[in-house]
């Protein structure tokens, strides 16, 4: 097992950081699909809805699913 470098967590932290931001800003896409004029006059619920839950899957699992990743290529 080999100590990983503080440029490593850096760059680590800023994934898990643009990670969450980009789920926040789907599910936001998504919900002014939903609700405004963007698409549809009134909104579209058949494109913003889906759009939101991925969004919102990616923002909460998407830092635990790359933690994990790189904890099995620590070694841990």
């Amino acid at each position: 097992m080999t100590p990983v470098d503080d440029a490593v967590w850096r760059n680590r932290f800023i994934t898990l950081q643009l990670t969450r931001i980009g789920g926040t800003a789907i599910v936001m896409l998504g919900l002014f699909i939903w609700y405004g004029d963007l698409v549809a006059e009134g909104g579209s619920i058949v494109l913003g809805l889906p759009m939101a839950l991925v969004g919102l899957a990616i923002s909460f699992w998407g830092p635990m699913h790359l933690s994990r990743k790189w904890r099995r290529q620590d070694g841990r």
